[in-house]
């Protein structure tokens, strides 16, 4: 633990000088030291966004929140990194996460209020954002919401029949679902 506490520590100074490859081998050898340690693991995925791999960077966040799921630095570092990947969808459930965690948290809140932001001009724009589809027509919890019979028909509905449409949305649970679509990227609003 003490040689992990070193590197991080060394990690820092990289990170705060812009150093950020440095920075990354510094906090890698802190979570080989003490692979239990939330923080590092967070602060890896800090150094990993800012040189854009945000795969890794992402993946680091998660065990920091397999580690402590309380940490709400990590679901706040989450969101950005899903923010930047464009899977909105994916940022506002990690924005709100940490903010049950902590509800005043400064960071969580803005990045759902950013996010949010960016739904709301992306599905007023009328442009479809194809890399944005692409993200959530990858995710497994939107192809499972696509293949739902119910939203299928409210789907259909909305082309076809938009006051029956109207109807299916004050059902909170399909109204989710529906929103889920949208903060995807899959469905927009026009």
């Amino acid at each position: 633990p003490e040689k992990g506490v070193e590197a991080k520590e060394k990690g820092n100074e990289f990170f705060r000088a812009g150093k950020f490859a440095e920075a990354i081998n510094e906090y890698r050898e802190a979570t080989k030291r003490d692979p239990t340690n939330a923080a590092y693991h967070n602060n890896l995925a800090a150094a990993l966004s800012k040189l854009g791999d945000f795969n890794t960077a992402k993946e680091a966040c998660e065990k920091a929140l397999q580690l402590d799921p309380t940490y709400v630095k990590a679901w706040a570092k989450k969101g950005d990194i899903e923010f930047f990947m464009k899977e909105y969808h994916k940022a506002l459930e990690s924005y709100k996460k940490g903010l049950e965690v902590e509800s005043n948290n400064p960071l969580c809140q803005q990045g759902l209020q950013r996010t949010a932001q960016k739904i709301n001009e992306a599905n007023m724009s009328g442009e479809v954002d194809m890399e944005r589809a692409q993200h959530g027509m990858a995710d497994p919890e939107v192809q499972a919401i696509l293949s739902d019979p119910v939203i299928r028909n409210v789907l259909r509905d909305f082309q076809e029949n938009p006051m029956e449409a109207q109807k299916a949305l004050a059902d909170p649970t399909v109204r989710a679902k529906i929103e889920k679509l949208m903060a995807a990227g899959v469905l927009q609003a026009k």
